[in-house]
């Protein structure tokens, strides 16, 4: 039986506003050893800790985020007001530079840091991806840049980045091309677009990741087939459901 790991989702999303601190310390307290956060930029190119371009679903404001001055951003709350009404209207959203600083404190915790295509395509590639590595740099031993841009990785392995991850869009023979090519540390993938078992699933130098899972029995199930990081929004529940518990407690 395989072991698989846990990645926080945004944090422990199932009960605190995505991309938050409160919610990555929410999840780190729960257990969690790897978090998977988004990162956009603003129109002052402060990278922040946001998955959507568009600010409406997580600050109830209209606006692109890439429109926003980091100081205009902080007028406003990450409070997610449609599932979590006024529970979080004075949570903050978070700089990148504020996570590496609150990170100091968990120095066993890694981080995905995945840069969003939107800012890339906005600002350019390579002005996002230095930006975002430099912020980084004082822990980038364990904060790991991923993107579905591979452009973007080959110039963080280019600039002496240690470990990158790809996600990818669909499961074909031109993305494991690509994959090939990039030989990227960790592969990410929508479990839906995995093909049926039994097929296996291609082979490399790298790490198989999975999201978005909150069925403990699939996730067993995908770390049988070589999946060995499971990413879910339930960090908590997962971790403490009787068969993960299980499987971790025993499994080599």
């Amino acid at each position: 039986m395989s072991k698989p790991a846990f990645i926080a989702h945004r944090g422990y999303t199932r009960h605190y506003p995505e991309n938050t601190l409160i919610g990555i310390e929410a999840a780190l307290n729960n257990g969690a050893s790897f978090i998977e956060i988004d990162i956009q930029i603003t129109a002052d190119l402060i990278p922040v800790l946001f998955h959507d371009v568009d600010l409406y679903r997580v600050t109830g404001q209209a606006g692109n985020i890439n429109d926003v001055k980091f100081a205009q951003l902080n007028e406003l709350s990450a409070c997610e007001a449609a599932r979590f009404e006024d529970r979080y209207k004075d949570v903050p959203i978070p700089s990148l530079a504020a996570l590496v600083e609150f990170l100091h404190h968990w120095p066993d915790t890694r981080v995905f840091v995945e840069i969003k295509t939107e800012s890339l395509d906005r600002f350019g590639i390579e002005k996002i991806t230095r930006i975002v590595l430099d912020t980084i740099s004082p822990l980038k031993e364990r904060c790991i840049p991923i993107s579905y841009n591979d452009v973007a990785l080959r110039y963080a392995r280019k600039s002496g980045t240690d470990h990158i991850g790809w996600i990818i869009k669909s499961y074909d023979e031109k993305s494991y091309g690509i994959a090939e090519s990039l030989l990227p540390d960790y592969l990410f993938c929508n479990y839906i677009k995995l093909p049926p078992p039994p097929t296996p699933l291609w082979a490399g130098s790298w790490h198989w990741a999975t999201y978005e899972i909150t069925d403990p029995t699939l996730a067993l199930a995908l770390a049988d087939r070589g999946v060995e990081l499971i990413e879910t929004m339930e960090i908590g529940e997962m971790l403490q459901h009787p068969l993960i518990r299980d499987r971790l407690s025993h499994a080599d």
